[in-house]
């Protein structure tokens, strides 16, 4: 169950207080033990296809060309449903920080860990689909409370998009990237910050664009891993390797990107299945992993089952699996072509990503880029593959970014 308070209250990771009534509420959320009772029994009872047909002898990214291996999907059923501990998952969520406000109507989660150091500067994480603010519990401390006192120190915000974990789901349209960008801009006058850093990739990287190029008045700087160019750019210019950025990219979306076409068109259909199916919708997230991180065979290579489970399971106890793909729908192709972003910009492409974008053409929207990294490892989730090093760049790009501001 859940249980909101009448005022946020103080946990032992920072002081933090509601500025203004009851604007903002401590949460804590217990799932019954009938729902995960549930959740086994439907892994016990679930009906899997035969495995799949590749070619015999395939190996590495080869033996997910049909999708995600029937031999691995059922491993990782097995552990769900024997060895899991989602108990342990809402206690790292509650030694953060959890919290809840309404913004324009719809209900908000938020982690929301103060740092105790006195420069701390606020910092908002977005996440995206298939990711949730599970993808940031093992950074947040790191972030907001470094070991090394030289490091910069951060007053952190991860909010749940609407319809995505323990926030609202929407019940009309009109939740687009566009309007979570100006919510977030509440959210975060609330909180006391008027001024503040943000950080995205995906979606997260979308929103964090709005925020910088709509919002300059209350965003300091942006660091992204989705750095989206203007459209109709030419590749006059371009390096070698540049040209085979925008080459991938295209490929991708003309070939690897069904999942976001079935999202942005037809979500309540496939929203049925990853509601009432935990291994539907195991799935259909696991294959994301797969395929979206820097690994050779299994995405468990670099992110543990448990994290990933994490995510999942976030998802189907919320039963948020149609309402976050909603968000395609919603705003699938819908960055303003127009907007430009002139606060301080750092840009970091991970190799594996699956979308990159050449420098020339992201300066085209980002005017102020001040610090552009291409590290050598990593995908599309970092803070899960390469946490440590993801944790050092942000604070390297963010650092310059503030620096920037002098």
């Amino acid at each position: 169950m859940s249980r909101p308070s009448s005022a946020v209250r103080a946990h032992p990771t920072g002081d933090v207080r509601a500025p203004s009534g009851n604007d903002v509420h401590a949460f804590e959320h217990r799932v019954p033990d009938a729902e995960l009772d549930d959740l086994r029994a439907r892994l016990a009872a679930a009906r899997l296809p035969e495995a799949e047909t590749v070619r015999p002898g395939a190996a590495g990214r080869r033996r997910w060309d049909q999708g995600v291996p029937l031999a691995d999907l059922a491993d990782v059923v097995e552990y769900w449903r024997t060895t899991y501990d989602w108990r342990a998952f809402e206690a790292r969520l509650d030694r953060i920080g959890q919290f809840r406000t309404t913004v324009d109507g719809l209900g908000i989660h938020f982690l929301h860990r103060r740092s105790p150091r006195a420069d701390a500067t606020p910092l908002l994480l977005t996440h995206g689909w298939p990711g949730s603010v599970a993808e940031f519990v093992d950074v947040i401390g790191e972030l907001a409370d470094p070991a090394d006192p030289a490091a910069p120190a951060f007053h952190v915000v991860a909010p749940s998009l609407p319809g995505f974990g323990h926030s609202d789901r929407p019940a009309a349209a009109g939740w687009g990237t566009e309007k979570i960008a100006a919510a977030w801009v509440e959210l975060m006058g609330r909180l006391g910050y008027a001024r503040f850093l943000a950080h995205g990739g995906d979606w997260g990287g979308n929103i964090t664009t709005v925020l910088g190029g709509r919002f300059p008045e209350h965003v300091l700087g942006i660091h992204t891993l989705f750095a989206e160019a203007p459209p109709g750019l030419p590749t006059d210019g371009l390096t070698a390797d540049e040209r085979r950025w925008t080459e991938e990219t295209r490929h991708f979306w003309r070939h690897r990107a069904a999942y976001a076409k079935q999202q942005a068109t037809r979500p309540q259909t496939i929203g049925y299945a990853l509601v009432d199916s935990p291994v539907g919708l195991l799935a259909w997230i696991l294959d994301k992993f797969a395929e979206w991180s820097d690994t050779d065979d299994s995405p468990f290579e670099t992110i543990s089952r448990d994290r990933i489970l994490d995510d999942v399971t976030l998802y189907w106890l919320t039963r948020t699996g149609a309402s976050a793909a909603r968000i395609y729908h919603e705003s699938h192709d819908s960055l303003d072509p127009g907007l430009r972003v002139d606060v301080p910009a750092a840009v970091t492409m991970y190799p594996r990503d699956i979308e990159r974008c050449p420098r020339p053409w992201a300066q085209e929207r980002y005017r102020r880029i001040v610090r552009w990294r291409e590290p050598d490892a990593g995908g599309h989730f970092p803070s899960l593959e390469v946490p440590e090093y993801f944790v050092a760049d942000l604070r390297e790009g963010l650092a310059a970014v503030l620096a920037a501001q002098r």
